[in-house]
């Protein structure tokens, strides 16, 4: 608690104070359709078989999250085609914030993120425990992120 404190200015008990009645916001973007849309042939990556779904506080500040981790044998190019169709689609529009390689778009209060995965993030995904590593020997794995404040 003591880290927490020094590092955030807060107590953990002011952290999950943040966050409280957060539990409906999660639910609702954990059942977003596009976490669901994925170009043919992705798959959902091995130990991440379910929506990652929270709060998380900072300085006060709570955001609500929701994603999904895929394996996909098709190119980078092919991931960022389907979704730049899915997105638009689904109402969300490029984030005009973002720079012009990123794919990244809001809607309302939410901002939707698809990360590529690399070594370095895979390997900050297992020190957060989350299940084995998506097989990147070919293909492309990313994640779809949403997030909103709460």
């Amino acid at each position: 608690m003591l880290a927490a404190s020094a590092l955030t200015g807060c107590t953990l008990t002011d952290l999950a104070q943040d966050c409280e009645g957060t539990d409906a916001r999660v639910e609702e973007l954990a059942a977003l359709h596009i976490l669901d849309s994925r170009p043919d042939g992705a798959t959902v990556a091995r130990g991440f078989e379910e929506v990652d779904a929270g709060c998380w506080s900072d300085s006060g500040d709570a955001t609500v999250y929701a994603e999904r981790t895929y394996a996909f044998p098709g190119t980078r190019a092919d991931v960022a085609a389907h979704y730049r169709t899915a997105a638009r689609q689904d109402g969300w529009s490029p984030d005009p914030d973002a720079a012009p390689d990123d794919l990244s778009f809001v809607k309302k209060t939410m901002n939707l993120r698809i990360v590529f995965l690399t070594a370095e993030l895979l390997a900050e995904l297992a020190e957060e425990g989350h299940g084995s590593r998506p097989d990147l020997s070919t293909g492309a794995g990313y994640s779809i992120n949403v997030d909103s404040y709460a």
